[in-house]
């Protein structure tokens, strides 16, 4: 006779097996690690990193979606972030075990299923009346490590979330937003670190680099990256141990200035195994009006190494000394063999697209310049970079004019300026493809009529010194999708577009290169020719990076949707220009139909 359960007895057993399968289903998700980390650009089962591998190639080995078979690339998923909260879609998404973790505007993180799209869980960060994002309530992304993904709000907060629950596990305050501090960029980790930067430059805050235990938020080092404020390591209480001064104070900033300097780290940072350094851009000195700020301002609108080991600056390589047109040097630093023309040597070095209109290479074990060269058709502000001295050769005719100097002392001489404020590039990331050889810059071409006025620190209130109105160069084209020749210096190609380009751009070995348009369009070009051989409608703008990766041999390409950003708030007769652009928030995954 077979016994018969007591309901007691039943719902002990059921109670067993559903966590059995329950630690069955958990049981393969792997921690994210530091090798995983730094062998993230090889890996092509998953994204785990901002820039598709720390040093920020945006490269794929993949090649199942190439130039034959691209035209058969088909809609997998689509899901919306929902709500009111469209404004600007700027994220990069991450893949890690089977889930795409993606941020959106307001501070939110969503994770979907990456073979699905159902929404798994998100987490909408409760942001405090007064944040003062200078361009858009953006974020471009998140950072994994061990059980956790990690992302920056608004607000000036991180905060750490199961990957599995969405539960909050750490959260910290990083500055005081009422002093203008948010943070935008996507963190990284390295060594177990996660490397964080800040936003706020138009505020006067200051800009530094911190790292923090991945796990726990604690702090490690701090770094700030304005001459004059001192740096800080930590120890297990949390204590501030000085760890020597930036630069020299009052070296390159006159006065009081550098205690309110600017040069926030608001894109991020890479790092390079190989030289064991994490490269920071700088944005822009504080105020605008350089006028009122005599010297090269170290360490704004520049490239710097940084010992993740210590926190101090190996080297830096300013890209806009005494800079007066608001060319933050924020663009990311990606790492590259670089094969001397003249030696035929090859040299571990960085590209750099910077917001100024040039293109540098330099060594990335000591900083000193290779190359520079135009990456855009109108620069104004400078004849040249002289290669011998790493300085550039000022145009001073085209530096606004000094109010002090004018008749009534409210507002200095008009001068136009190329490229604008905006930049030859601004936040939408370049990628290098080893196989070319090129860089693929997502560029802008336009200009400005910009003047200084008098202007006096005030907690919490904008510090810019300046006006300013951008116009279009050209009445067909502002974007252009440009392969750049590290070694020539040359526009191997480019692919005009009508609206400024303000998304990140993917490539691979297949052969391709994908980048996104405010018109609302994801495309694929032959990497070599520039030949457009696919493109897909979104619905709204692209002013995010595409990534790609692969499960049992089948690749997909992911990308977020949603126009926003810094163009259409500060663009002025362009964001009149590109104002029938619709707003969205959404992300879409793509693979090849199978017939």
């Amino acid at each position: 006779m077979r016994a018969k359960l007591q309901p007691y007895c039943r719902a002990g057993i059921l109670s067993a097996l559903a966590t059995a399968v329950m630690s069955l289903g958990t049981a393969h998700a792997a921690p994210v690690t530091d090798e995983a980390i730094v062998n993230d650009a090889k890996s092509t089962a998953d994204v785990l990193s901002f820039g598709m591998g720390t040093q920020g190639q945006r490269f794929s080995p993949l090649t199942a979606i190439n130039t034959d078979t691209v035209k058969d690339l088909v809609p997998a998923w689509t899901m919306s972030f929902g709500g009111e909260k469209q404004r600007g879609q700027e994220s990069q998404p991450l893949i890690h075990d089977g889930k795409m973790f993606v941020t959106a505007s307001y501070s939110r993180i969503f994770a979907f299923d990456a073979m699905t799209g159902k929404k798994l869980w998100k987490y909408e960060h409760r942001l405090p009346d007064g944040i003062m994002p200078c361009c858009d309530v953006v974020n471009r992304g998140a950072a994994l490590y061990d059980d956790l993904v990690i992302f920056g709000t608004l607000d000036a907060q991180l905060v750490a979330l199961n990957q599995e629950t969405g539960k909050v596990v750490w959260k910290t305050k990083v500055d005081d937003y009422k002093a203008g501090y948010s943070m935008t960029a996507a963190p990284i980790v390295v060594k177990g670190m996660l490397i964080t930067g800040v936003s706020g430059g138009e505020f006067g805050v200051v800009g530094r680099i911190e790292a923090r235990d991945a796990k726990t938020g604690k702090m490690i080092w701090s770094r700030p990256v304005v001459e004059g404020h001192m740096g800080y390591k930590y120890d297990k209480d949390g204590k501030e141990i000085e760890n020597g001064i930036s630069g020299t104070t009052n070296a390159t900033w006159p006065g009081d200035l550098w205690k309110t300097g600017g040069a926030a780290t608001w894109a991020g940072a890479t790092y390079d195994p190989e030289t064991n350094l994490i490269f920071a851009g700088t944005g822009n000195p504080a105020p605008w009006n350089s006028h009122a700020r005599p010297g090269d301002n170290l360490f704004s609108s520049s490239t710097v190494a940084i010992d993740p080991d210590t926190g101090k600056i190996v080297w830096h390589y300013q890209t806009t000394p005494h800079d007066g047109w608001d060319f933050d040097g924020v663009n990311e630093f990606v790492s590259f063999d670089y094969k001397d023309p003249s030696t035929g040597k090859v040299i571990k070095a960085g590209g750099k697209a910077d917001r100024n209109g040039f293109f540098f290479v330099l060594d990335r074990t000591n900083g000193k310049l290779l190359n520079a060269f135009p990456f855009v058709n109108k620069i104004t502000w400078a004849k040249s970079i002289d290669l011998k001295t790493g300085r550039p050769v000022y145009d001073d005719s085209s530096r606004p004019g000094d109010p002090a100097q004018s008749g009534d002392g409210k507002k200095g001489s008009v001068v136009t300026s190329a490229p604008s404020f905006l930049g030859g590039k601004n936040q939408q990331q370049i990628a290098y493809n080893p196989t070319t050889g090129y860089f693929y810059v997502p560029a802008n071409e336009w200009e400005m009529d910009i003047w200084n006025e008098p202007i006096s620190y005030k907690k919490g209130a904008a510090y810019l010194g300046a006006g300013f109105t951008i116009k279009a160069i050209n009445e067909e084209y502002i974007g252009a999708l440009r392969a750049v020749d590290p070694v020539s210096g040359k526009i191997v190609w480019e692919n005009k577009n009508y609206a400024p380009l303000w998304g990140g751009v993917l490539t691979t070995a297949g052969g391709l290169t994908f980048y996104g348009t405010p018109e609302g369009y994801l495309k694929a070009l032959d990497a070599k020719t520039g030949k457009e051989v696919w493109s897909f409608q979104t619905g709204s703008g692209v002013v995010a990076p595409p990534v790609t990766w692969e499960v049992n041999g089948e690749q997909f390409i992911a990308v977020a949707s949603g126009w926003g950003g810094a163009v259409p708030l500060w663009g002025g007769d362009v964001a009149r220009r590109v104002n029938f652009l619709e707003q969205g928030g959404s992300v879409w995954v793509f693979k090849l139909h199978k017939s």
